[in-house]
């Protein structure tokens, strides 16, 4: 693992696979690669083409963090990994709210060749219920009274659309210690997703600046409630291609994903 410091100083961790044009993947809410291993098996299969980075985003695995949180910290670690990577331009991958933080980042002029997003989880319309308005302020007041297993029941429920029994089968795991350790990062997303879980149409205007090709996907069998927003985000954007493919459960395989990134960065 190496290591390299964002603007504000925060040290960010990753590893990286391969050699070539570099390619950055983007965990969503509470992911990172030692607990999300798509990402380095991905990297695996596109070793001869592409130098992939698999990193910890800041708060999580093998990073720091640096107070006050915002949006543009994040983008700036990209930057960060973009001009260690050689200045770029690099091609961005991003699960879920991972997708969303990598549209903000193309948005803000990082250079970028080519963007896919797997499943962006906005919601639209009615399929199923908005975020609470004050979600991200129930998160920062949870983690800031020492309750992150709060944090984390108010993500699974309101965000993610588990069950009581789900979250409850979640408490008794071996996972909770690690959820409840990246509990005060789950509001960053938070912050990331904004008003595009709201039910209303996403914003004209976020990433009205985009102008590379973008590929939208999801997963051919997974929660319906997650196809919506990504073909509405897929209409927005002029330069987009929207794709299903084989996946489930608000994901897909490496298997899967790694020769539609190829196909997709060769052929747009």
């Amino acid at each position: 693992m190496s290591t390299i410091t964002s603007k504000d100083g925060t040290t960010i961790a990753f590893d990286t696979y391969g050699t070539g044009r570099p390619l950055i993947m983007i965990d969503g809410a509470t992911a990172y690669p030692a607990i999300n291993p798509l990402n380095a098996e991905t990297g695996r299969l596109l070793a001869d083409e592409f130098t992939t980075y698999a990193y910890d985003r800041r708060g999580r695995g093998n990073s720091t963090d640096t107070a006050p949180y915002a949006i543009e910290r994040e983008i700036e670690d990209l930057a960060a990994l973009i001009d260690h990577a050689g200045g770029g331009p690099a091609v961005l991958f991003g699960w879920s709210s991972g997708g969303v933080l990598a549209l903000d980042a193309v948005a803000a002029g990082l250079p970028v060749s080519h963007l896919a997003v797997f499943e962006p989880p906005f919601v639209v319309d009615d399929i199923r219920p908005p975020l609470p308005s004050d979600y991200v302020e129930r998160l920062d007041a949870a983690n800031a009274a020492g309750r992150p297993g709060d944090a984390v029941d108010l993500f699974m429920t309101a965000a993610a659309g588990a069950s009581p029994e789900d979250v409850e089968g979640l408490h008794q795991s071996d996972f909770w210690p690690v959820m409840l350790g990246i509990a005060p990062t789950i509001a960053y997303d938070g912050r990331i997703m904004g008003t595009t879980m709201s039910g209303n149409p996403l914003p004209a205007d976020r990433w009205a600046s985009i102008d590379v090709p973008v590929l939208v996907m999801h997963g051919l069998d997974t929660w319906p409630a997650l196809i919506p927003g990504p073909r509405a985000l897929a209409e927005l954007l002029p330069t987009a291609t929207f794709k299903p493919v084989p996946g489930e459960n608000h994901a897909t395989s490496a298997d899967v994903l790694a020769p539609v990134l190829r196909e997709f960065v060769q052929g747009a």
